[in-house]
């Protein structure tokens, strides 16, 4: 974790001081350059107006690059060039809405995006300084400005580089007293950590021998609780067995004695219809035998 903060501490230590070199190399090449800022044919402006509005606005910071051929300059193009304001040389990016040339000379005719007329003095090509990229940072020319001033330059650029020289010089001392450190400190924090180390792995395989013996106690409770279970499952078994073979006897006699008893008085009643039909019989036939006698009395006659 602290190699981690190390590393990225430096690395934004290193990015401010890359910032503050670029910032002093616009800020030095700009005195030296009439007010113009030039890295390596590039140059960054600060809009100080609203004329090219919506296209860049006042505040911003806009890229502009050197031309090597200012007659390959075309209608639509937005240059930055030299002209006078209210009697003084100043800079000003416009675009170009026409092109002249008389007798071989250019010269270009401009106007803001937000203007409604051309500018009065059409440009030169000795006053033309660069033609824009159409790169802009919305803002950022009012930093730039401010980067410029003494004030600006000292809390942005002259502290971050102080503190990022102090900040490499303690990494130079810290490295110069771990260096200087007796061999004999780190082989004792070896043997520190290789003894930590067979400690930890001792315990580890204390607490797996121990759990493996809890384990195999567990086990040998669960069978016991099985084998209990199965036991008592069996005699439940058993005796819902019983109670039912002695139910189902009891209804098997009960039913074989009424069926019984039924069958008696069956054949009582059959016996009894029986023995009626016959007397019936018997006394019809009694009926019968004197008229046959009569019969046959007249037929002798």
């Amino acid at each position: 974790m602290k190699k981690a903060i190390r590393i990225t501490v430096s690395i934004l230590a290193w990015i401010m001081l890359i910032f503050a070199l670029l910032i002093t190399l616009v800020v030095f090449s700009a005195e030296k350059n009439n007010g113009v800022s030039n890295i390596f044919g590039y140059m960054p402006m600060t809009v100080e107006s609203d004329s090219m509005s919506p296209t860049f606005k006042k505040g911003d910071l806009i890229l502009v690059k050197e031309i090597s051929d200012v007659n390959s300059l075309k209608v639509d193009d937005v240059i930055t060039f030299w002209t006078i304001i209210d009697g003084k040389r100043v800079k000003n990016t416009h675009r170009i809405v026409e092109v002249k040339d008389n007798d071989g000379v250019r010269s270009y005719v401009t106007r803001g995006d937000n203007n409604s007329a051309d500018d009065d003095i059409p440009v030169s090509t000795g006053d033309i300084i660069g033609k824009w990229t159409k790169m802009r940072m919305p803002g950022f020319g009012k930093v730039l400005d401010f980067l410029r001033t003494k004030k600006g330059f000292f809390i942005c650029i002259i502290i971050p580089m102080a503190i990022f020289f102090l900040f490499e010089l303690y990494k130079f001392i810290a490295t110069l007293i771990e260096v200087k450190k007796p061999e004999t400190e780190e082989i004792d924090e070896e043997e520190i950590k290789r003894r930590a180390i067979e400690e930890y792995l001792a315990e580890q395989k204390k607490n797996g021998g121990d759990a493996a013996a809890a384990a195999g106690n567990a086990a040998e409770a669960v069978q016991d609780k099985a084998a209990e279970a199965v036991e008592k499952a069996a005699d439940t078994v058993k005796e819902k067995v019983s109670e039912t073979a002695e139910k189902t006897a009891e209804t098997v006699k009960e039913a074989v004695t009424e069926t019984a008893a039924k069958a008696e008085e069956t054949a009582q009643a059959a016996a009894e219809t029986v023995e009626n039909a016959a007397a019936e019989t018997a006394e019809k036939i009694e009926e019968a035998a004197p008229a046959d006698e009569a019969a046959n009395n007249d037929q002798e006659k």
